[in-house]
């Protein structure tokens, strides 16, 4: 709706709209937004736009219920779209968790974590005074990287790479972002000569996550270690080591970090040490760079039964090391089942498997799609970076008898008749040219 105001000489055209029209009309067009808001002397009391949000796997509640009013439904489904551990916690953690149970829910935590920092300083050989622990690495990256960065700032990120990065430095800090572009060609591993030379650009952040999501790459820790020794004392590498304890038990830049000047290690204990649910993380550096984040680090940042389980968890290697060795074994054999089907395996080191689907089969979103309606979620890794074309998919790494059945359900999906994928494809198509045409559109302004 419009209509016009006169001012003296000027006349003013005047829009109006309902707050709910606004807003799907923004939510529509965020690149418009975008732009407007860079070129805005915004001084209202609140936000020019809702806050961009990271997209991240998980799309599995929606079969549970967002409000968990059918948990035991998670039987009944397959979650290889995030990559939460397919096997149990060690045992121990889950008797202390049963035989305290009411009490760790009711108890309020120890304030600072100390047992918690103690127990993994002493596991990874280092002192207390280079470990910060947080409530999962989402946590410490955006308590650590608000910290230290500003708009001004110049980072440098994978491509691809765990989409957090990108979204908290673009989207949430505003920095100035490059990206360390990966090949197909050779399987996205790291050109190492290329980043030692990228690395005296001066950067004031570079993230390496080690082994890298969604490839599952990795670098050896002595050529990691070699190559950082290069970087400007002024350049913080933050190495995210989320999937590392896969890879072995000596991978781990924990040690090497914390007698460095500039480099931090960020290490989850989802992944690797089945507890995704409980939230855990710390990171791993120089006892200089954790003391101002300490400051702003609050009280009981863990809860107590995630305590007791991280603890727990460290305390029997034994237990683990026999399921990294399983899980080495569960992922060649699945990579081998979907090879036969036609799709190509990235010869990863973690709990997942990158895939690429035949060229002139189905998209990724079509497959997802599809699967998603029979209890199979899966993650189109296309939205994972910037180059990685319509036939990728991401899927977790889960125990045989559930790979069975997520086989089952792929080879359903993939063999149904060529007409109806011509049909999805149609309308797939028909989607990302309209797309394209709002983009052209839009780049105009």
């Amino acid at each position: 709706m419009t209509g016009t105001s006169q001012s003296g000489s000027v006349t003013y055209q005047l829009m109006h709209a309902t707050v709910a029209d606004l807003r799907r009309t923004g939510e529509a067009l965020p690149g418009l937004l975008g732009r407007l808001e860079e070129r805005t002397d915004w001084q209202l009391p609140f936000a020019f736009r809702k806050p961009a949000a990271c997209f991240h796997g998980g799309a599995f509640f929606e079969a549970i219920g967002e409000g968990f009013e059918t948990p035991a439904r998670h039987r009944d489904i397959i979650n290889a779209d995030v990559l939460d551990a397919w096997f149990p916690p060690a045992p121990g953690v889950i008797q202390s968790l049963a035989d305290e149970l009411p009490w760790l829910l009711r108890t309020s935590p120890p304030t600072d974590c100390r047992g918690l920092i103690e127990v993994i300083a002493h596991t990874r050989g280092v002192s207390p005074l280079n470990i910060l622990p947080g409530a999962g690495s989402s946590d410490l990256i955006f308590r650590a990287l608000r910290h230290w960065l500003i708009p001004g700032s110049h980072a440098l990120i994978l491509d691809p790479t765990y989409g957090e990065y990108a979204h908290l430095l673009e989207k949430i800090i505003g920095c100035t972002l490059d990206r360390f572009t990966l090949s197909a060609d050779n399987d996205f591993a790291v050109d190492l000569d290329r980043l030692a030379a990228v690395l005296q650009d001066g950067y004031d952040l570079v993230v390496l996550v080690n082994p890298n999501s969604p490839t599952g790459r990795h670098v050896d820790r002595g050529q990691l270690e070699t190559v950082l020794r290069s970087a400007p004392a002024r350049t913080r590498v933050w190495v995210d080591e989320t999937y590392v304890d896969y890879v072995g038990p000596h991978q781990s830049l924990e040690d090497f970090a914390a007698r460095t000047e500039n480099v931090i290690v960020c290490k989850s204990m989802s992944k690797g040490y089945a507890l995704s649910g409980a939230r855990v993380a710390y990171l791993c550096a120089g006892a200089h760079q954790l003391e101002a984040l300490r400051a702003i680090t609050p009280p009981w940042v863990v809860g107590l039964p995630s305590q007791l389980a991280a603890v727990r968890a460290l305390q029997d290697p034994e237990y683990y090391t026999g399921r990294y060795r399983e899980t080495e074994g569960l992922r060649a054999q699945l990579s081998g089942d979907l090879e036969s089907m036609g799709w190509r395996p990235l010869r990863g080191v973690a709990n997942f498997l990158l895939c690429r689907l035949p060229d002139a089969g189905p998209t990724a979103a079509a497959v997802v799609n599809r699967c998603r309606s029979r209890g199979l979620f899966l993650r189109d890794a296309s939205l994972m970076g910037a180059r990685l074309g319509s036939h990728l998919v991401r899927l977790a790494v889960k125990d045989a008898a559930t790979n069975g059945r997520m086989l089952e359900v792929l080879r359903e999906v993939t063999t149904t008749g060529r007409s109806e994928w011509s049909g999805e494809l149609m309308e797939q198509e028909k989607k990302e040219k309209m797309v394209g045409v709002a983009r052209f559109e839009l780049a105009t302004f």
